[in-house]
Order: C-alpha cells, then structure tokens, then sequence
C-alpha cells in the first residue's frame, strides 16, 4: 500500500507508511461496491428516503391553469393607464376552488383571491392594497405592469419535464413535489440489508451490572441509530465472543443474507484480534488501516458478494469512520447518486492542536458569534473514547492530512451532521 502514499515521514511525524489515504480508501470502496438488485413501488408516505429507482416525469402543469398570487382584482392590463387614474366596474368574485363563470369584458373587473384561475378576458392582477373601492368600482392608479402577480400554468412544473431523477434519496419536500402531481406511489430501491455485530470479551449488555474490566456494548446502539436513520433492513447480530470459530461463524452467517456486514472492535493487532485474519481467510481484505485520526484500524474487504466494514472499538472511532466510509458506501448500494458527505466552509473560533501525517476529524459545534456569522469551534476533548463530545457536536472539522495547529480565525472544511449522527 505504500506505492500509494506519497509524502515522505520525515516531514509527517504522526504518519505511518503503511496507512492508506482516505482519498484512495474512498476510490476502492467505491470500486467494490455495487447497487443492490431489486425494486419495489410503495404508497407516496412509505417512500421517505427511500431512493428512487427511475425518473419521475410529470404528466401536468404546475400550476395547471394562470392563477392570482395576490388577493385583488383580475383586470385586463390594457385597460390601464399608465400614468393616470383607471376606474373599473366589478363584475363577480372568483375564489379558489370557485372560479368566475363567463369572460370579463373590456373596461371591467373581478374581484379575486389568491389560487383562484384567472378569469377569460383578464391578465393582470391588481393588489387589494392598491385600489381604491367606491360600491361596484375600484379606481386604480398608474404604474402598473401588465401580467403582475400571475400564476402562468407550467410556471413551476412544465408537463412532460423530469421533475425528479432516478438515484435521489426522497425528501419531505419531494413527498409532496409528487403529490401536488397526483403520483400516489414510487418505485423505489429496495433497502439496503445490513448485519453488524460487535467483537470483545469485555463487552456487556445493557441491563446486567458490570464486572471488573467489562464496559457496556455503546458501539451496537450507535451503529443501530446510524442505520435507522439511513433507512436500512437491519440484522443485529448482537455481540461474539473472542474466538476465530464464533467469528467466522457470524461472518459467514453474516454473508448469507446480508448486502454489507459493519464489526466494531478486533481489526488492530492484538493477540485476541481476529476480525481481520478471519476475512482474510473467507474472503478478501483491500485494506485495514487508514491515515486518518480518530479511526486508524478500519478494515475494508468482502465475503463473496458481502462488503465488509471492520471498524474500530473505541465508539468515536467507529462513528467517524462509518461516516466518512461506510454511509456513502451504503448509499451507493442503495442507488443514490449523491452520496459523499456534504461540506462548508466556516471560520475557526478555537485553536486546534494536530500533527501532520494523518486527516483528522475533530468534533466541532458550529454557532453564531456576537456579530452573527456562522463559525466553528471544537467540543473540548477529542479522544476516541469521548463519546459524549460526539453527543456534544453538530459537525466534523476536517483537517488535512499535511496541516499542524490551526489558529482562530483561518477557514476550515466544516461537514455538518444534518441529523445523521
């Protein structure tokens, strides 16, 4: 793996030659990843982030038909002057849902609320505000622009036009986008189907007290969020012990029915570390160790058509790696086009303490300052052991791999958590 690294240690002193880049760990994962078969249509409200599984083409104009954005008065524009007074007879009323019947003849008016369709014979809107209404007349002043505050039909989805492409991960916004054209169902991807399981004898489980050297299994939780909010098919498998015959057991277990499989703990190189000798022996490991800070020890391989994520122990470790690699990963099996995360860039308000060698994540909070521009500060401690700061944070401070302290002030590269973590 070295062949890929080029940057000399002497100039890098929290590097490790054997370390991949996160820009080639990104390009291999991506590589081997590839999207789950199978489609299934459900009713509009189930498809919340699901990802759809072909263009969505409207068949209707949005609006259908010219309506008033104002409540007022439907006038033909060329019965205005210009720059003097117009004084108009009112002829009718026409609400949305209620429109006025018949066509508007010329040196008339009706009175209109907002959504109604534009009557036959009117183009132009006049504001309730800017008329003056004497019984069945309003006067209007000058200045007006003929065609003002009208709805055109088409002028927000023209029929026949791609409103939605295949790959997009569904939003509320989207939800309703499809149901303002009528669509009661989607054809989706189907989930992505995910089996995880933690590794290490210390672990114990919620609800029983804990003996000396035992901490409770916090990784299994978090793992369980990240992929409910990722809207996959979830396989807990609970924890397994510290012995290559439950490990490989669960592996291939794991690979019988599943799409990824995520570990957390064994991958470094202890003695009682088998996770990544294991995949090894079952199928293929790319890599196990990245230059990035917290997350070094993540493994990277397959169990024939299983893509393995083998994640560290220590829980912030484990979060920040399956947010940079595992999520777009599994996205990516989901169909979704889009599936790096996202990112801003925001000014510092704390100093930053890193050494060059490997990028690093700390965990932020982004806020507004006294003069209220958005910046960023750190949570405080950054050990991978502090889960709270991640608790505590609202993005990640992505710091190169080459950079050392940041000072208050410099803009850096800010990924914001968007309810993700």
């Amino acid at each position: 793996m070295t062949d890929n690294v080029l940057i000399s240690p002497n100039t890098m002193e929290d590097f490790d030659p054997n370390s991949l880049l996160g820009d080639e760990a990104t390009r291999r994962i991506a590589a081997a990843v590839t999207q789950a078969r199978g489609y299934e249509h459900v009713a509009l409200r189930a498809a919340l982030g699901r990802v759809l599984a072909e263009d969505i083409r409207s068949q209707l104009n949005v609006p259908p038909y010219a309506n008033s954005a104002m409540d007022g008065y439907a006038v033909c524009g060329d019965d205005l002057t210009k720059n003097s007074e117009t004084r108009l007879a009112v002829s009718g009323t026409a609400f949305a849902g209620h429109p006025f019947n018949g066509t508007v003849q010329r040196g008339t008016c009706v009175r209109i609320m907002t959504g109604a369709p534009m009557p036959r014979g009117t183009d132009t809107i006049i504001m309730q505000e800017h008329v003056t209404r004497e019984e069945n007349h309003i006067i209007v002043g000058g200045g007006h622009k003929n065609g003002q505050h009208v709805r055109q039909a088409g002028e927000d989805i023209a029929a026949g036009s791609i409103i939605l492409q295949r790959g997009k991960r569904l939003r509320p916004a989207d939800i309703g986008l499809l149901a303002s054209l009528g669509i009661a169902e989607a054809k989706v991807h189907r989930r992505v189907r995910v089996a995880f399981f933690s590794t290490g004898d210390e672990l114990c489980s919620l609800g029983k007290p804990l003996r000396e050297g035992q901490i409770y299994d916090s990784n299994r939780y978090t793992l369980f969020g990240m992929l409910t909010q990722l809207g996959a098919e979830i396989i807990d498998m609970g924890t397994v012990a510290d012995n290559r015959v439950a490990v490989a057991d669960a592996f291939l277990e794991a690979a019988a029915c599943a799409d990824a499989l995520i570990t957390t703990g064994g991958v470094s190189v202890g003695e009682a570390d088998y996770v990544r000798e294991i995949l090894a022996e079952l199928g293929h490991v790319d890599f196990w160790k990245i230059a990035m800070k917290p997350g070094k020890p993540l493994a990277f391989g397959k169990i024939k058509d299983t893509v393995f994520f083998g994640l560290p122990g220590n829980p912030v470790s484990a979060m920040v790696t399956f947010h940079q690699y595992v999520r777009p990963a599994l996205l990516q099996i989901m169909g979704q086009t889009e599936c790096a995360p996202t990112s801003v860039r925001l000014r510092l308000a704390s100093r930053i303490k890193k050494s060059p060698g490997r990028m690093e994540y700390q965990r932020g909070i982004m806020q507004r300052d006294n003069s209220g521009d958005t910046v960023v500060k750190t949570t405080g401690a950054q050990g991978s052991h502090v889960l709270s700061s991640m608790s505590q944070a609202n993005c990640f401070i992505v710091l190169p791999l080459e950079c050392g302290n940041v000072e208050p002030g410099v803009l850096v590269e800010v990924q914001p958590f968007d309810n993700q973590m």
